[in-house]
């Protein structure tokens, strides 16, 4: 009985492994934030959701401003919508291909 179950969970355990997405993107993000690319948005917009979800672990990396903690800094850079990616000083609103990022910022994925 035990080996049936150790049987069927394997390829269970596997799938879930192949699923993750933990530190995928690290230095793809590391160099966005080198690049001094941001990404503004709010945790309540789900495009920006959405968009973190791209990342996965990896979004811990980029230079994110979430424009409800810092107002100030988000109307001075003149967002108006989420999320917006600011890449040498041109604004790119909504949800971005990550390919598309790196075809912006020169930075590999």
């Amino acid at each position: 009985m035990t080996k049936k179950i150790f049987l069927l969970l394997v390829p269970f355990l596997l799938v879930l492994s192949g699923c993750s997405s933990s530190g995928d993107y690290d230095e793809f993000a590391q160099c966005l934030t080198e690049n001094n690319i941001k990404m503004y948005g709010t945790e309540w917009c789900s495009h920006c959701q959405n968009q973190k979800a791209e990342f996965g672990d990896s979004f811990q990396y980029v230079d994110y401003v979430d424009c409800d903690q810092s107002q100030d800094q988000c109307l001075s850079a003149g967002i108006e919508g989420y999320p917006t990616w600011v890449i040498s000083g041109e604004k790119y609103p909504g949800e971005q291909s990550l390919s598309y990022l790196s075809s912006l910022s020169g930075c590999e994925i």
